[in-house]
């Protein structure tokens, strides 16, 4: 799997949602994961030919974890390779979850703590933007995550602007399925993730659900994000009481 396979499905999403626009300062969310790594190679590549001009930056949070230093070392140069200045966060997340809360299922307070320390750095470093490593299989995990353990019907958005911040998120990668970015990362210099967690999720279950269904119904997991993809396809209990209301159904009610 080459840069250029990746970056023809990561230049559409950019183009279809209208990611980035002239003079965007876009942060790299780097967990040092396959998933981020390559966000970033195809983000850096992007950068040397696409018609808007915009400037890049590596944030890592240091969630207190033992890091192999040899991987963080050849992460570091290959962010120097690429010409990406990247910026470590040291945070006590990890003390925080496991050690002081205990926490049993720590996934979402992690995410949100994290996400709070990436929004932090990245206006401290003048970006307006963040780009994550979410790809196909996360959005079709998160619908499956939010139907099982919420009772929605939803999934994260390809563009989200934050208000509070004034940042918007943005995620390049959701035409991209997860094999592709593994085979591309394979000699690329990713992190081992020490959290005690690792493996051990919500996520994991539904990702190992959803590759089981795989297995009896091999098209489940493109006819799903068909659906994700195309909403005007979906046919739900508010859409319908919608048409009803617009057709005059309700108007003879007491």
């Amino acid at each position: 799997m080459t840069t250029q396979q990746l970056l023809s499905p990561l230049r559409k999403a950019v183009e279809d949602f209208k990611m980035i626009k002239r003079g965007d300062k876009i942060a790299i969310g780097l967990s040092g994961g396959k998933d981020s790594v390559t966000l970033l190679t195809l983000m850096a590549a992007l950068k040397r030919f696409y018609p808007n001009p915009f400037e890049l930056v590596a944030i890592t949070i240091d969630l207190g974890y033992d890091y192999d230093k040899t991987e963080v070392d050849a992460l570091s140069a290959y962010c120097e390779e690429l010409g990406v200045k990247l910026i470590t966060e040291k945070t006590q997340i990890g003390e925080i979850l496991f050690d002081i809360r205990k926490e049993t299922n720590p996934c979402s307070l992690c995410s949100k703590l994290r996400r709070g320390a990436l929004n932090t750095v990245a206006l401290r470093e003048g970006c307006n933007k963040l780009a994550l490593g979410h790809h196909a299989d996360d959005l079709v995990e998160t619908l499956f995550l939010s139907m099982f353990y919420e009772g929605r019907f939803s999934t994260f958005e390809p563009v989200t602007y934050l208000s509070k911040t004034g940042i918007t998120l943005i995620r390049p990668m959701i035409y991209i399925p997860e094999k592709d970015i593994a085979a591309f990362a394979k000699d690329k210099p990713v992190l081992f993730n020490p959290c005690p967690a690792d493996k051990h999720t919500q996520r994991q279950f539904v990702k190992e659900l959803l590759s089981t269904i795989k297995e009896s119904v091999p098209i489940a997991k493109s006819r799903i994000l068909s659906a994700i993809y195309h909403p005007e396809r979906n046919h739900l209990f508010g859409e319908a009481i919608e048409k009803l209301r617009s057709s005059g159904y309700f108007d003879d009610e007491e």
